[in-house]
């Protein structure tokens, strides 16, 4: 029992000595890091372009690899966020810059202090080169598009929209070089995925932008989708039958003289509907001669309505003298 109180003691205090080692080997190597942070350097580094600010009736080319080199004077401390990510240096398109028929021109002389302002003060600027950047541009072309709407939307039974999608905006505005901007007609979006609808919708939707092509820029990337949903019934009514182009040389008879034609709308429009919203046409122009019946077609209907169909493929007819 006394042998094995003896045996924790020792191994307590050999393990004391130990952690005792490390602690002074860790603090003297912080002690070393902190004396060599707090010296004063001169590095060059490399930073790369951030362009802010750049008019919108101009596009800039070529400038992926450009970079500007410059060389700082500081405390090491100050230097190690430039070792855990890529520096970026603002410039700014809106001041000191000049502007050629082809180039955005930038330099030094002019922008130091738009440099020196992005640094603490205990930075000091040694260098900046190149002295100048050429930014080679083209005028932009600014073209306003149609949005079209992607939907995949299923309705509850007895349920459908009153009306079409209402998109806001309903355009947006592409904003790039003519050769790119004049191939873009419209821009859709995002498939709008909804099931088992019964009340209205209101939702944003994103919009399908390229995202390839940094040259061209657009006004935004979601529009607002709203649709009025409703309860919906059938309905079908008799609708006379008109017949078009029969020359003046021959009398017609033909039959039958109202047909029906159902379909679907909603139950605050369904009152409001009559046959007088219809018109179903045969046109005899399209007959050919070993033709004997007539095809009917919906020409008329009111917009309160949908799925509009006739029930009856063909009209029969003779011809009397």
């Amino acid at each position: 029992m006394i042998k094995a109180i003896k045996s924790k003691i020792l191994k307590g205090i050999k393990n004391k000595r130990i952690n005792v080692f490390f602690l002074f080997l860790i603090m003297s190597f912080s002690v070393l890091i902190l004396m060599k942070l707090s010296k004063t350097y001169t590095n060059t580094i490399d930073f790369k372009i951030n362009k802010i600010n750049i008019p919108e009736s101009a596009v800039i080319f070529d400038d992926t690899d450009k970079k500007l080199q410059i060389s700082l004077k500081s405390q090491g401390f100050n230097f190690l966020k430039y070792y855990f990510k890529n520096p970026k240096i603002d410039i700014d398109f809106s001041q000191n810059i000049k502007k050629s028929d082809k180039h955005f021109i930038w330099n030094k002389s002019s922008a130091y202090l738009d440099i020196v302002s992005q640094f603490k003060k205990s930075v000091e600027i040694v260098n900046i080169a190149p002295d100048t950047l050429l930014f080679k541009y083209d005028v932009n072309t600014i073209k306003k598009v149609p949005v079209r709407i992607n939907a995949n939307v299923s309705f509850g039974i007895g349920y459908d929209m009153s009306d079409s999608y209402k998109i806001t905006p309903d355009s947006i505005k592409v904003i790039g070089p003519d050769a790119l901007v004049s191939n873009i007609e419209y821009i859709e979006t995002d498939t709008l995925k909804l099931q088992n609808i019964n009340k209205d919708i209101s939702t944003s939707v994103k919009l399908k932008i390229p995202k390839k092509n940094e040259f061209l820029r657009f006004t935004r990337d979601n529009v607002q989708v709203e649709a009025t949903v409703a309860k919906f019934t059938e309905g079908d009514l008799k609708i006379p039958v008109t017949v078009i182009n029969v020359p003046d040389n021959i009398t017609l008879k033909y039959y039958p003289k109202k047909i029906s034609v159902s379909y679907y709308t909603s139950l605050v429009n369904f009152k409001s509907i009559t046959a007088a919203d219809f018109e179903v046409t045969c046109d005899y122009a399209e007959v050919s001669k070993s033709q004997t019946f007539l095809i009917p077609r919906i020409t008329k209907q009111p917009s309160a309505v949908k799925h509009v169909k006739i029930n009856h493929d063909q009209i029969e007819y003779i011809i009397t003298e």
